[in-house]
């Protein structure tokens, strides 16, 4: 561009997220690693789509899943199945493993980090390629990765951890694991206004990867705290509301 001249439209870079996803639970277990995430992804502070599943299987051996900006999510899903096609096309016979691609994915975020157009993700990358032990990895908008034995993103890393951290062990079997997920699940729904009681689970093992379909989870409305008209009661003193 000559001097003097400048570009007929300005650089449009995301300023927030809109259309997000909230928390993401991966953690490894005796012979594999699980990962979920529930079915909402809110339009600002609305409920709006309610079946979308924020989990992407990533060549043969790897899951991803996502917080964050959904938009952002399906550029990065669309980059990584074309580096998918490329590997496929190379006809070798050798397939990436889940540390390459959670690799890539950091150098990715990091890259758009240093051009000052994030992509506003927290995303958990799982895998487990044969007979390597398991891969549990966190990647965030910044290109901040590190690999970890259990791992919760959004509000999860607030209400999840704790509980991970009190319950999780290294020898922890399938259905327990499981379980322990649910419950964390539970928490983040009851107590994150961005949560949803539907939810996904994924599996990796030795003998490959899936994606459940969306269960409903268990919860309980009816306590009695909650139930009374305390709007209905004469006020006696400021005190009282606190």
């Amino acid at each position: 561009m000559a001097p003097g001249q400048y570009l007929a439209d300005p650089m449009k870079h995301t300023l927030q997220p809109i259309v997000t996803g909230s928390t993401v639970i991966g953690l490894k277990y005796n012979g594999g690693v699980l990962i979920a995430a529930d079915t909402l992804a809110s339009y600002g502070s609305q409920a709006r789509y309610k079946n979308i599943c924020r989990m992407k299987k990533v060549g043969q051996y790897t899951l991803l899943g996502a917080s964050g900006e959904m938009s952002d999510f399906q550029y990065l899903s669309d980059m990584l199945d074309e580096m998918d096609v490329e590997d496929w096309l190379h006809e070798d016979g050798c397939s990436l493993s889940p540390d390459q691609y959670s690799s890539y994915i950091g150098r990715v975020m990091y890259n758009r980090r240093s051009k000052f157009n994030p992509l506003y993700n927290q995303l958990v990358i799982v895998g487990k390629k044969k007979d390597e032990a398991p891969l549990l990895s966190f990647v965030d908008h910044q290109g901040t990765a590190f690999k970890e034995d259990f791992i919760a993103t959004g509000f999860g890393s607030y209400l999840a951890m704790p509980i991970l951290r009190n319950e999780w062990r290294a020898d922890i079997s399938l259905a327990e694991a499981k379980a322990l997920i649910v419950k964390c699940l539970q928490v983040c729904f009851y107590r994150d206004c961005k949560a949803y009681c539907k939810y996904q689970i994924g599996n990796c093992d030795a003998s490959g990867v899936t994606i459940s379909e969306p269960e409903a989870m268990d919860h309980f409305w009816g306590h009695g705290a909650w139930l009374e008209k305390q709007h209905e009661k004469a006020a006696i003193g400021t005190s009282d509301s606190w």
